[in-house]
């Protein structure tokens, strides 16, 4: 058993509709897509692999970054490509598929783990579309193959608000996951890490893994989160990279390996308060999200969220999963003027601040309809501390924030930017009385600081 960490700084936000450990037995969707824009890091227009109408296999090559043509991004699905969508300067915003009713996976070489190196182990997963599951930290942008890093981090549960349950998603998968491990036990120049939640109860499945560094972290959001794990496990310091997989990718890459397919089948969280039946549905990556919500809804008038309410996109009722995604948030669109609403709380809220009456009614565990409205707009950003009692990391926040504002480089990498992602700060962004946009901050940072080297 490796490190038992307790943290206290965060927040959490409950939130109505939460999803239940239930399957939606009958869900089926009818396409899916995959998004160069969700892969930081790689050009706006890549090289096109497929045309319009032509048919694919799920593991098949869409697309490939012209910096780095080995790396090839793949089909989730089998199907016809329905739709090469554009956007500004012909960037490609989705590449749609639309499915076979029985999914059609393309034959991939198998290899013997433990017989093979690690430089042939890499060129394997770039050829057959595993490569983009590794992010690379610092910068949040796809792992470059041709680093090196001095750990991979896994973490194995998700404290965001509305979650999908992992320990109900892992169930019967320990093989996979085993070889997922096996997988990335040789790329890592050091130790593979999964942290677990130490608040619950965890399934068999990971806690008797074998090549991997099993930690037990508790406290409240961002607790979940692989950046904090990271921070008190082993930090990133100037020079060191580390990778992160999510657990259900360790699932899929297993499936590679053992298997010989490009399965990503996993499962998807739809929660919210405006959600009738909030559960799970298992479908694959950049699944519609159509028939999840059609006829499922109390109200018409929300807001989807691709991933959760903190850190997730906008997106529209027919729209994809992002491939980095595994849940779907739909909370009330608050677009309707509240009459001081930022002094008088006319409803209950969740809110950091003790100055509201639900603070003091019905207990840490009360459950909120919220929506999206920010009661307020916004303004000067003023020093309060309350960035620091949300982020469990020995940082300073505001100060970084600042420093990326007026875009001193020195103070950036003095403040630790190299150790925060946007979802790290996003608690910052709904605590804040300046109602400052912390996160895009934090992006243009974290680029600008790519820019230089």
């Amino acid at each position: 058993m490796g490190k038992t960490i307790k943290l206290k700084k965060g927040f959490n936000i409950n939130i109505m509709g939460k999803p239940q450990k239930t399957l939606a037995n009958d869900f089926t969707a009818r396409t899916f897509a995959i998004k160069p824009t969700d892969f930081k890091g790689i050009a706006p227009i890549p090289k096109m692999l497929v045309q319009v109408g032509e048919e694919v296999k799920a593991g098949t090559p869409l697309f490939f970054d012209k910096k780095n043509p080995d790396i090839k991004y793949v089909a989730p699905v089998s199907g016809e490509i329905a739709e090469i969508k554009r956007g500004e300067k012909r960037a490609i915003i989705e590449v749609i598929i639309l499915a076979d009713n029985n999914i059609q996976f393309r034959p991939i070489e198998k290899v013997a783990i433990n017989q093979i190196g690690r430089e042939e182990l890499v060129q394997h997963m770039m050829s057959n579309g595993c490569w983009p599951f590794l992010t690379q930290r610092p910068y949040g942008i796809i792992a470059d193959p041709q680093e090196v890093p001095k750990a991979i981090f896994i973490s194995g549960f998700d404290t965001s608000p509305l979650a999908p349950d992992y320990n109900f998603a892992v169930v019967g998968q320990k093989e996979y996951l085993q070889t997922g491990i096996d997988v990335l036990s040789i790329l890592s120049g050091g130790k593979v890490h999964l942290s677990l939640n130490g608040n619950t109860q965890n399934p068999s499945e990971l806690t008797s893994l074998s090549k991997v560094d099993i930690h037990s972290v508790s406290g409240p959001h961002p607790a979940g989160n692989v950046g904090v794990q990271i921070h008190h496990i082993d930090p990133i310091n100037k020079g060191d990279i580390v990778w992160t997989i999510r657990l259900q990718d360790v699932i899929a890459l297993g499936r590679v390996y053992k298997d010989g397919q490009y399965n990503t089948e996993r499962f998807i969280s739809l929660g919210g308060p405006p959600v009738k039946n909030a559960q799970h549905f298992k479908t694959y990556i950049g699944a519609s999200i159509e028939n999840m919500v059609k006829n499922n809804l109390k109200d018409d008038h929300v807001r989807y969220i691709d991933g959760s309410v903190l850190s997730g996109t906008k997106m529209e009722p027919t729209g994809h999963l992002g491939f980095y995604e595994n849940q779907i948030s739909v909370i009330e669109e608050g677009d309707k003027h509240e009459m001081f609403g930022w002094i008088w709380s006319s409803y209950p809220r969740p809110s950091a601040s003790k100055a509201f009456f639900s603070s003091l009614f019905g207990g840490k565990n009360q459950e909120f309809n919220v929506n999206t409205n920010t009661h307020g707009e916004k303004r000067a950003l003023v020093v309060t501390g309350q960035y620091e009692k949300v982020v469990p990391m020995d940082l300073h926040p505001m100060q970084l924030i600042k420093s990326i504002m007026f875009g001193d480089l020195d103070q950036m990498e003095g403040l630790g930017i190299y150790e925060v992602l946007e979802e790290d700060l996003a608690l910052c962004e709904f605590v804040c009385t300046s109602k400052n946009p912390v996160q895009k901050v934090l992006r243009d940072g974290l680029d600008m600081m790519r820019e230089q080297g």
